[in-house]
């Protein structure tokens, strides 16, 4: 698998993280925030001309890393993130249900 530089940015208006390769939208990571205590992360969608390169990957960790920064509970409601967690053991600090 060849992993892409991806650039991830939280796009608050429209409620999602978008990653970025090369300056082209490649995917993004739907969220619900609620009273700014807790995040949901509801979808992740990557273009399929990006799949299997890292984009997935790269949105998670930016939501969890962005959670953990702003002291968040994180509910998981995306089947990608919650699988990619069970890989990710690094993220069991953060306040997480499912």
């Amino acid at each position: 698998m060849d992993v892409m530089s991806v650039e991830v940015v939280d796009d608050r208006d429209r409620h999602r993280y978008v990653a970025r390769v090369d300056g082209a939208d490649a995917g993004f990571l739907a969220y619900q925030l609620a009273d700014n205590v807790a995040i949901s992360l509801i979808h992740t969608q990557v273009d399929p001309a990006y799949e299997g390169h890292g984009v997935g990957s790269a949105l998670a960790r930016f939501a969890l890393d962005d959670a953990r920064r702003r002291s968040w509970a994180v509910r998981v409601l995306c089947p990608f993130v919650s699988s990619w967690l069970e890989r990710h053991p690094d993220y069991d600090d953060l306040s997480i249900r499912r």
